[in-house]
């Protein structure tokens, strides 16, 4: 089965307006079987949006209608496609209460979803880690280095894999190597092999999916996969459960790089 887990909407307010509907006859096109929309899902009210437009997350507003317009193609498109509903969650230290609580009730709604850290908590500030290699590297001049702002990530993704969020915790963790998309750009050799294990190890442990995610192949200063390739091979070993996720923005990107992020 063909499936691709991890599909973002012109719902995004950073992303593009290529139609839903794009999207699925694009996915259908490329031979996928399935398919889950995982669009940002709206902020905790209570967090202020580091970024510049303030455009991270879903507009509340329009939660309802993401679901309800979902539930619609789920039906026209059943014959061709089988179509989840899902939201990418964002995991911010902190906020899990809010978190868990925004979970309990849309959860229902939902088919499918992902756990992601976009947001690294520095004393009282957040970064959102991969707005852009400058933000990037202001933060680790922050923070006093490089490594310390890969372990300030792996940290926050072992948090949230360990976070008690309720029964609608998302499954799926997604890109837990999102912190190697600037590698090229700081140009500094930090060997992490040892903690991205550890987080595959919990994520088996904890019975959480991986999220396969090609986008990094696309990206500049990354050229890779989140995780790299080796780190699939390792997640293959220890029998982690994995989804293959474009991570699209734009329809052109939803097959991009498949048959090369599936172990064979």
């Amino acid at each position: 089965m063909k499936r691709d887990g991890h599909i973002h909407t012109p719902f995004c307010p950073h992303g593009t307006k290529d139609s839903l509907e794009q999207y699925i006859e694009k996915a259908i096109e490329c031979g996928f079987s399935e398919i889950t929309f995982t669009e940002h899902a709206p902020l905790p009210t209570n967090f202020e949006d580091p970024t510049p437009g303030k455009d991270s997350g879903m507009d509340p507003k329009l939660l309802r209608s993401y679901i309800e317009t979902l539930n619609e193609l789920k039906s026209t498109y059943s014959s061709k496609i089988k179509i989840n509903i899902g939201l990418e969650i964002d995991y911010i230290i902190g906020y899990e209460t809010e978190t868990r609580a925004f979970l309990d009730i849309v959860g229902p709604l939902l088919d499918d979803s992902i756990l992601s850290v976009h947001f690294l908590k520095w004393n009282d500030d957040y970064c959102c880690i991969d707005f852009s290699k400058e933000v990037f590297l202001d933060f680790a001049k922050k923070v006093g280095s490089v490594e310390s702002v890969y372990n300030l990530y792996y940290d926050a993704v072992k948090k949230s894999i360990e976070a008690n969020l309720g029964r609608f915790k998302p499954r799926r963790i997604g890109h837990p190597t999102l912190i190697h998309k600037f590698q090229l750009a700081h140009r500094e050799s930090i060997d992490d092999t040892t903690q991205i294990k550890s987080i595959l190890d919990l994520m088996k442990e904890k019975r959480h999916e991986l999220d396969l995610n090609s986008a990094g192949l696309s990206k500049v200063d990354c050229q890779e996969p989140y995780p790299p390739k080796p780190m699939i091979e390792y997640a293959k070993t220890i029998e982690l459960p994995m989804v293959f996720g474009s991570d699209a923005h734009r329809v052109e990107d939803l097959h991009q790089h498949y048959e090369i992020v599936i172990p064979k």
